[in-house]
């Protein structure tokens, strides 16, 4: 971000609150639950939810940034600048910007994902003033030093070492890199020894100038919030910034369905000496803004979604061969995946593997029963709303819908388009996705026997 003199900033903040538009989006009963956003003429977006009855409020900002936006040569630039963005600013040290909310009992944390990366805190209602100058700060003046970023450089090792010691984190890296390849979503978010060492200050610094434009950020705040005065005060933030500078800028769409190369059938062992075999059986899935992901989201909970799934009941309650057995689904913009993991003995891991592909199969050719998808849904129904009860939470969904879809659906239409879901909408997406041929990763201490015979899984 680039710093402007005091009258051109008076200038931009003029102009900016002269265009800014402002939308109500969802209305809420009484107030409550109502969403509103307004787009700044920088190109920044800033959503809020409404509840007055709570004493909190969440506040966060969002980035169109992820690790598939990173070259093979930038390998964890995305994770490695989440990091440095604590580390210190124009205005504040590493420690005045964590102690500003230790200070109010506040929460702050940030997290990057494949296609996004977002930094967040949690404070009273009272507090949150200054939880939107800290964190706006950290975005916009953002120093970036040598010295930080070389000392944070051991820290991020340290963190690539820690997920390294839990193979069941590390299988699911694999098991992207198996479906993608060396491409950005089948590389790992944190990146690699390699690339995190060979990672300096100006690539970084360029990196944070090119994605961290106003065009690219969703600021988005829930709970006992109030609209306008939320927009002042973020606003009031980036101008003191300098980052509202283009009264035309326009914010980055969702990101399009660029073609991302996929295979199937493939097989990864890793063989480490670990107490358990983690595996991770899957097939390509759907992008996010497939309307069949609602059908996709009953099938997932109905075969490994829950103690009474399908996968639960035959892998562990009936045979005790696994301790941890659950499906999953995860949607980009313009492909997904859809995975069956399992923690077993390795002695047993043909036998897991066995059931779990048994199963697929079988709800790919004969479907789920009409009780089964009830359950689902009636199951997904509660888990939606029970895991909205906090504003955590619903910053999350604000931001995420604006950043991914650029719209948003209110609970009550998320499940009416849940209770939509017929036996066979979810028997078509059964019979299309599970009828692939599915590809396999492993880590354990498998013979090489053993991991010849994993072959014979995805056959």
């Amino acid at each position: 971000m680039t710093s402007r003199s005091p009258k051109t900033t008076a200038r931009t903040s003029s102009e900016a609150r002269a265009v800014a538009r402002t939308q109500t989006l969802l209305k809420g009963k009484d107030g409550i639950g109502t969403v509103r956003r307004t787009t700044l003429p920088g190109g920044l977006r800033i959503v809020t939810e409404t509840l007055p009855s709570v004493r909190s409020a969440t506040f966060g900002i969002w980035a169109h940034v992820g690790s598939r936006d990173e070259t093979p040569t930038l390998g964890g630039a995305t994770h490695y600048l989440e990091h440095l963005l604590f580390k210190g600013t124009h205005r504040r040290s590493a420690l005045d910007i964590s102690s500003a909310l230790d200070a109010v009992g506040g929460e702050m944390n940030a997290f990057t994902a494949k296609e996004y990366t977002c930094y967040y805190a949690r404070v009273l209602d009272t507090d949150l003033p200054l939880a939107i100058d800290v964190v706006c700060d950290m975005l916009t003046g953002s120093l970036i030093l040598q010295e930080d970023v070389d000392a944070e450089r051991g820290v991020i090792l340290e963190e690539i070492a820690m997920t390294e010691d839990d193979p069941g984190d590390v299988v699911h890296d694999l098991f992207a890199r198996t479906m993608f390849g060396d491409t950005p979503l089948g590389r790992p978010v944190l990146g690699t020894v390699d690339t995190v060492e060979a990672l300096t200050a100006d690539r970084i610094r360029r990196f944070y100038k090119k994605h961290y434009d106003p065009t690219h950020l969703v600021v988005a705040a829930a709970g006992n919030v109030d609209h306008a005065t939320v927009v002042r005060q973020v606003r009031r933030a980036f101008e003191k910034a300098g980052a509202l500078t283009r009264a035309d800028a326009v914010p980055v769409a969702p990101r399009d369905g660029r073609r991302t190369i996929r295979t199937a059938g493939r097989v990864e062992v890793l063989n480490r000496r670990t107490e358990q075999a983690h595996v991770v059986l899957g097939v390509p899935g759907l992008a996010r803004t497939d309307d069949r992901r609602w059908a996709l989201g009953v099938l997932n909970t109905a075969l490994g979604g829950g103690m009474s799934s399908r996968l639960f009941q035959e892998v562990r309650e009936k045979r005790g061969l696994a301790y941890s057995v659950y499906s999953y689904t995860s949607g980009f913009a313009d492909c997904g995946l859809f995975g069956v993991y399992a923690g077993c003995r390795p002695s047993q891991v043909h036998d897991v593997l066995s059931i779990c592909r048994d199963e697929l199969d079988r709800v790919a050719s004969e479907g789920l029963t009409d009780d089964e998808i009830a359950r689902a849904i009636g199951q997904l129904k509660g888990s939606t709303v029970l895991g909205l009860e906090d504003t955590g939470a619903l910053m999350n969904r604000l931001g995420k819908s604006e950043l991914c879809w650029g719209d948003h659906m209110s609970v009550d239409d998320m499940l009416a388009r849940m209770a939509a879901v017929t036996p066979d909408d979810v028997r078509e997406v059964a019979a299309e996705l599970l009828g692939q041929r599915p590809s396999l990763s492993v880590i354990g201490p498998l013979k090489d026997k053993q991991a010849d015979r994993l072959h014979t899984a995805v056959a």
